[in-house]
């Protein structure tokens, strides 16, 4: 799963699955879902993003991560 910010549209995708998008459908909110070939949900996109969600943090819960990878600016 990757979280990808845009500040200058101020939009944030979050990919569930490392395969391309065949098919989007907008949702109320300004929310995009995309979905593969199979039908399966890709990812999503949400439009002012700040303005929807506390970006301000991120945090996990009892999620079975092996791997962490943090892109872009340090943590603070």
């Amino acid at each position: 799963m990757k979280f990808h910010y845009y500040p200058e549209t101020d939009s944030l995708y979050i990919g569930l699955l490392d395969q391309p998008s065949m098919d989007s459908q907008e949702v109320p909110n300004g929310i995009v879902l995309d979905f593969d070939a199979e039908g399966r949900l890709v990812g999503l996109d949400i439009d002012q993003a700040s303005q929807v969600v506390d970006l301000s943090k991120l945090e996990a819960s009892s999620l079975p991560i092996a791997s962490l990878s943090l892109e872009g600016q340090s943590a603070a």
